[in-house]
Parts: C-alpha cells; sequence; structure tokens
C-alpha cells in the first residue's frame, strides 16, 4: 500500500526560488538599476548673441535670467537657502517647524548601529531568496488566483483584529470585523471572496496587539530591527508574538500544512510590495526611508488616523 506524502515547507522554498536565483537578473523586472551618469548635451549652435527664449517656446522667464524667477525664490528662501524663511517673514510662522513631530524618528533609532546591520541582513536574504521567489510567484499565478490568496489570509488576521478590538473597547471595530469573518468564511467560501465589503462591512486598517499596549499606556521604546521580521519597536515585539498564537494556522495538526501556508502568506505578501518597491529607486537611505515610514504608519494605526488639529483653538468663537 502506498504510503501518503506530503511536501514540506524547506522543499517548496526549494523549488520555487532556485530558478529564479539563477537567473535574477534576466528575469527580474525590479531589479534596481544603477546610476547612470547622464550623456553631456550637445553643443548649441546658437550664436552667442541671440535670445534663447526665442529658440525654446517653453523656455521660463527664470531660465532666460529674467527677474521675476530670482523674486519667487526669494519669497520662500532666504539668505542661506533655507525654504520656509519668506512664510515665516508674511505670516508669522514656518510650517516645517509647526507640522513637524514632537519627537524625532532619530530620538527614537539609539541602536541605529545594531539596527542598520539587522537591515542589511534582511536586506540580502530577501535580495537572494524572498524576492526572486516573490517575482517567480507573480509571473506564473493568475492575479485572481493572488487575490484568492490574499483574501485567504486577511480573513484569517480579523480574528486578530476582533480579540485586539475588544481589548481596546473599539466595539464597533470589534463588531465589523466580526461580521466580515463570519460571512467570508462562509458566503465567502473561506475566505477567498470578500463579499462582505459589497455589504457595508469594509476593512479595516487592522489591529494587532502593539496598538493594544500603546492604548494600555505602555510606551513604545527605541525602533528595533527584528531579524527575518523586519521593522518594529521593542512595544510592538510581542504583538508577534501573540499574533502567531491568534492565528488560527497555529492550531492546524499538520506541520507541514500549517508552515506551507504561512510560507504562501509571506510570498503573497512579498509580492504585493514588488511594485511599491520600484519607487525606492534612486540615491536614497533606505534604511532611513523604510524607518520613518514605519513609525509614521504605527503612530497613525495607533491613533486611528486622528491627528491633533493646532489651528481652530481660536477659531471657534467664529461661526462660518
Amino acid at each position: 500500500m502506498l504510503s501518503r506524502t506530503h511536501l514540506s515547507a524547506w522543499t517548496l522554498v526549494v523549488l520555487l526560488s532556485a530558478p529564479p536565483v539563477l537567473a535574477q537578473d534576466s528575469s527580474d523586472p525590479f531589479a534596481e538599476i544603477p546610476n547612470e551618469t547622464p550623456a553631456a548635451a550637445p553643443a548649441s549652435n546658437t550664436p552667442a548673441g541671440s535670445d534663447a527664449s526665442a529658440s525654446d517656446p517653453f523656455a521660463t522667464e527664470t531660465d532666460a535670467g529674467g527677474a521675476a524667477g530670482e523674486g519667487d525664490a526669494e519669497s520662500t528662501t532666504d539668505a542661506s537657502g533655507e525654504f520656509g524663511a519668506g512664510f515665516e517673514d508674511e505670516y508669522g510662522f514656518d510650517p516645517a517647524d509647526e507640522f513637524a513631530s514632537a519627537e524625532e524618528p532619530q530620538e527614537r533609532d539609539p541602536w541605529e548601529g545594531f539596527n542598520r546591520a539587522m537591515f542589511r541582513f534582511n536586506d540580502t536574504a530577501d535580495r537572494w531568496f524572498l524576492k526572486p521567489t516573490a517575482v517567480s510567484y507573480r509571473q506564473v499565478t493568475p492575479i485572481f488566483m493572488q487575490t484568492g490568496v490574499s483574501n485567504f489570509f486577511s480573513n484569517l488576521r480579523e480574528v486578530n483584529n476582533i480579540l485586539n478590538g475588544v481589548l481596546q473597547w473599539k466595539w464597533g471595530q470589534a463588531g465589523n470585523d466580526t461580521g466580515r469573518f463570519l460571512i467570508n468564511s462562509t458566503v465567502g467560501l473561506v475566505g477567498l471572496l470578500d463579499v462582505a465589503q459589497y455589504m457595508g462591512l469594509e476593512p479595516g486598517d487592522g489591529e494587532d496587539f502593539g496598538q493594544t499596549l500603546a492604548v494600555w499606556g505602555v510606551p513604545s521604546g527605541p525602533y528595533l530591527v527584528v531579524p527575518l521580521l523586519g521593522p518594529s519597536t521593542v512595544r510592538d515585539v510581542p504583538g508577534e508574538v501573540v499574533m502567531w498564537y491568534t492565528n488560527p494556522l497555529a492550531y492546524i495538526d499538520n506541520s507541514s500544512v500549517e508552515y506551507s501556508l504561512r510560507l504562501l502568506n509571506v510570498v503573497q505578501t512579498r509580492a504585493s510590495l514588488l511594485q511599491a518597491e520600484s519607487l525606492l529607486q534612486g540615491d536614497v537611505d533606505r534604511y532611513v526611508l523604510m524607518r520613518d515610514a514605519y513609525l509614521q504608519r504605527r503612530d497613525y494605526l495607533i491613533s486611528d488616523g486622528e491627528q491633533e488639529d493646532d489651528f481652530g483653538g481660536d477659531m471657534d468663537e467664529y461661526d462660518f
């Protein structure tokens, strides 16, 4: 009698990642393009005494040496070239200072040396293993199947959203997430179809235990890059542990099936970020960009998108 065999998660990793790794340069449409020095512009044949604006209908007054462009520049920059000085002189405040956060990201990153080392480690692992696998998955998987897989794992995360919504006393959001989970798990074919959104139950931004700790008053602590997991904070690390056990996949008896599904979730998530990654090309500090984006996103989620309005205090007495 033939015994049943199970495809392990590691075998799936090797099968998916080996071909694109060997041919990464030729098959990865999102590979970084090295900076190229633009070719020198050909010498102009325009006589020295001719007017440049006459030959270029799109030339601005600044390009032609007009005084108007210089006046515009002076309205927003001072003699030292700092942007916003003109606004400060005219309106009495500097927009950069008004909208700056009370705590700069650099102050939240005292372990930058360690974090940069972990960032390089994660980036190397992503470049050689996860990204090629995601590119291959995206190329061979139809769009409707990718959408179904994404909906399936998003539906499983509703369990974590419901739990943390209750812990934060967000009864309306917890009820919305409960309805989404019940409807999509049944009518939506175990979550492959997002039927609930057509019934008025829109997906939320998501809740996790890190946000719950923030609502309970726990400070975020320093910024931390976790190996293989990526950006986090000291407060958010326990949230990853809680999320692992609130995921219904943790209660599958067959470990091969559980880890294969978890791997599929990671690959699908990485594939969904390929297009956004193309925006990071160029001469930028990717570590600083990722850190600031993560911290700002976390602050947005914790406050549920509510920003403190500094203007309006003096205007409330007026009725418009």
